[in-house]
């Protein structure tokens, strides 16, 4: 790979990490061909990017997007694909799943990247499978907040129903 070569993909590494919040490492190697095509065809099918790149570019392209930190250096040894993604656990969930499902104990996770937080190593991947999506938080405050005016309206209308009969019943009566 010539200098020009090592600067586009260094380019193209710093872009992708400068508009990703969420973005994962981790080693697959020893694993054959077949098991890694199903890997990517995996992360294919989640809207999951997956790069490979050597250390050092990867170094450099977070360097350049700014977001670069002695932990990541430190997961930055060995064989290591990038996975990128728009939401933060989908990568862990993927790689459990495949894992589980391919029988394999690769790829590992070496660390993980989520909205400026880092997670070190594979003891992080439950904590990074448990973690909810923006989507799901928004949903679950959506629905905290309906559950109390459902509940007024809800007495409310059984309230309204016997408020309605004693008043027929009081009329009635006047009658």
């Amino acid at each position: 790979m010539n200098k020009a070569e090592k600067q586009n993909v260094i380019d193209s590494l710093a872009e992708k990490f400068g508009s990703s919040s969420y973005f994962y490492f981790t080693d697959a190697s020893g694993l054959s061909v077949e098991v890694i095509n199903k890997l990517r065809r995996t992360c294919f099918e989640k809207d999951v990017q997956m790069q490979v790149a050597k250390n050092t570019l990867i170094k450099k392209a977070l360097a350049i997007a700014g977001k670069d930190s002695e932990d990541l250096d430190k997961v930055l040894a060995g064989p290591t694909a990038i996975l990128f993604t728009s939401t933060g656990n989908v990568p862990a969930k993927l790689l459990k799943d495949f894992r589980k499902k391919e029988n394999v104990e690769r790829p590992a996770l070496k660390g993980a990247y989520i909205d400026s937080a880092v997670f070190m190593g594979e003891e992080s991947l439950e904590a990074l499978v448990t973690l909810k999506s923006k989507e799901e938080l928004v949903g679950e405050i959506i629905g905290l907040l309906q559950s109390p005016a459902k509940n007024v309206i809800s007495a409310l209308q059984s309230s309204g129903g016997t408020i309605a009969g004693i008043l027929k019943t009081l009329s009635e009566r006047e009658n």
